[in-house]
């Protein structure tokens, strides 16, 4: 059968975007390695050179990576709909203020976005983060292999079985879909873009997920200084920079996730703040982790204590984010998230995803456990670091309660692979399930976090009698004001 010949294609561009793939996936690969040798070579004449074939590599990546972003966004403004990506989210009527929307609405995208901040943290980060930087920009280049490998899109034959690994956003839509239009040379003047979703043409979908992932992307930092600590086992000197990049990761992905909830009432019709969708629980939980981490932070700092918790909340806080990753795309919140990607076949990537960083992370962690600093006497009940280290437990169980209700998909996936006839569990009513624990918890930090203020300005003697005085009057104020709000709104439960 004669070959179509196609009219109007613009295959250089599928090929670009093919080879910018391939070599930002092998670079990022090579840097990873090459850091990794780095550190096995440390304090030898052959150290600086893998540190240099490390940072050239990762810089190939970032090229790759911004040429292939430069590409695909061309494709989308051109209306190139012989490719899939572009057909499924452009089309002539939507607006130009809303390609941008477009590009990352699709995982593909969304991926993309992700790799593009992790290359920006990493350029920073190889000039600032001094001794660090092979451990640091190692774990960033093996980040990027992965998230590098959610759009490789081949189908290597393993033992004579095809497997997928990734998805190729710039596949034309001809050799995703036997569709007799495409028996026709000039298919493309008959067929028009799908376009955006109208829920999305929103002026949030602009801002709010480029915002989401430069929080999903600052999380790797504290992951990978406390990685740091343990590999190179320089358990205080890595405190100071994780906690600046620790302030940044929670300030930015709570603007984030403040931002969700402003664009859930606006233009999502949730009803309210989020109506508890375990799509945005979970990008919470990742946050609660990291103030978690930030005081405990403080307080080794401070003292010297807790450097054990404050690895653990960091490590913690970024294999959250993977963990909200894997629910969000692997469709196995298809029945129960207003707005999570379907099935891609990518689960089981984004699995190994998680596994390889928590072995990565954790098995460092309990490897070396015993050779972490750790005061054995324990702090005072009347200092402010017990009363703050107090709140970051509280805040670790709440964390633990979120997802384990999120989680609740997962579980019934598992229980019903190995049962059939398995009926798995709901919660019917998620904002009453939530309110009965986390409202309680929010009081609860409130509650300590006075306590701690308190203990920190105690031993000021000219203080104590304004101190008492303006507790009362507040509590009083509180009261007053609590009781009038009732009028207004009406409490679920108090």
């Amino acid at each position: 059968m004669e070959e179509i010949k196609y009219i109007g294609e613009t295959l250089w561009i599928g090929q670009l975007c093919k080879a910018s793939i391939y070599i930002a996936f092998l670079s990022a690969l090579l840097s990873s390695v090459s850091y990794f040798i780095s550190i096995r070579k440390a304090n030898t004449n052959e150290e600086s050179s893998w540190l240099n074939l490390g940072k050239y590599s990762f810089i190939l990546h970032g090229i790759s990576i911004f040429s292939l972003l430069g590409t695909i966004f061309y494709a989308m403004v051109s209306h190139q709909y012989e490719y899939s990506y572009v057909f499924d989210h452009v089309s002539e009527d939507l607006p130009m203020k809303y390609i941008l929307s477009a590009f990352w609405e699709g995982q593909e995208g969304s991926f993309l976005l992700w790799m593009f901040w992790h290359i920006i943290l990493g350029f920073v980060l190889i000039k600032t983060s001094g001794k660090f930087q092979a451990p640091v920009i190692m774990v960033i280049a093996l980040a990027e292999v992965w998230l590098n490998s959610m759009i490789l899109g081949i189908y290597p034959n393993i033992f004579g079985e095809y497997y997928k690994i990734g998805s190729n956003p710039m596949t034309l839509i001809r050799d995703m879909n036997p569709a007799p239009i495409f028996n026709n040379a000039d298919y493309l003047s008959l067929i028009k873009g799908r376009g955006l979703n109208p829920l999305l043409q929103n002026y949030w979908m602009t801002i709010h997920p480029p915002f989401v992932f430069f929080g999903f992307a600052l999380s790797i930092v504290p992951f990978a200084f406390a990685f740091a600590a343990l590999i190179k086992k320089e358990f205080h000197d890595w405190l100071r920079p994780a906690l600046k990049w620790s302030l940044l990761t929670a300030s930015v992905l709570g603007v984030a996730i403040l931002m969700g909830s402003l664009w859930a009432y606006e233009a999502l019709s949730f009803g309210g703040y989020w109506a508890w969708d375990p799509v945005e629980n979970t990008s919470l939980v990742p946050w609660i982790f990291l103030v978690g981490g930030i005081h405990t932070n403080l307080i080794a700092n401070a003292t010297g204590r807790v450097i054990r918790s404050t690895l653990m909340f960091y490590l913690l806080g970024f294999l959250m984010v993977l963990y909200s990753t894997f629910l969000t795309r692997s469709g196995i919140l298809g029945d129960t998230s207003a707005h999570a990607f379907t099935e891609m076949g990518l689960e089981w990537q984004l699995a190994f995803f998680i596994i390889f960083f928590t072995v990565l992370g954790f098995g460092l962690l309990i490897y070396h456990f015993r050779k972490i600093p750790n005061i054995e006497k324990e702090e005072t009940i009347q200092s402010k670091e017990f009363w703050m280290y107090v709140g970051t437990l509280v805040l670790l169980l709440s964390g633990i309660l979120i997802n384990a209700s999120s989680s609740l998909p997962v579980f019934n996936s598992i229980a019903s692979y190995f049962d059939k006839g398995y009926v798995g569990r709901v919660i019917q009513d998620p904002i009453e399930h939530y309110n009965k624990y986390q409202l309680w918890i929010a009081v609860f930090i409130g509650f300590l976090s006075g306590i701690s203020i308190w203990f920190q300005y105690r031993a000021v003697s000219e203080l104590k009698k304004k101190f008492y005085i303006s507790i009362v009057a507040h509590a009083l104020i509180a009261a007053v004001l609590t009781i009038l709000t009732t009028f207004w709104i009406t409490l679920p439960q108090w």
